[in-house]
């Protein structure tokens, strides 16, 4: 009964993310992910503290633990090339609007 609880968890979580996220203006995408690259660093340690409970015996746990350790980092990831492109605009000789540097 404990996996049942915690794929509940995980779909309630991921039900609250979507609909938090697709409430914010596409205008206040780009600054709320380069001003919360935090929130990806706690989510990749979540998955990894949820990885390292999961059951050895069970390889369903594992591989969901795994997929979630995986996009974690892949969302951390991203979020810092995302800052990093829309800091490098606002650097003199950095990319313009439009064009390609």
């Amino acid at each position: 009964m404990e996996g049942f609880a915690a794929l509940y968890i995980f779909m309630l979580a991921a039900f609250a993310g979507y609909e938090v996220i697709s409430r914010v203006p596409v205008i206040l995408h780009t600054p709320l992910m380069s001003g919360s690259n935090f929130v990806h660093g706690v989510v990749l340690i979540g998955a990894m503290v949820a990885l390292g409970h999961a059951d050895p015996e069970d390889p369903v746990q594992l591989v969901i633990g795994f997929f979630a350790v995986f996009l974690g980092a892949a969302n951390a990831a991203g979020g810092y090339i995302v800052t990093e492109r829309m800091l490098a605009m606002f650097k003199p000789g950095g990319r313009k609007e439009g064009g390609a540097k």
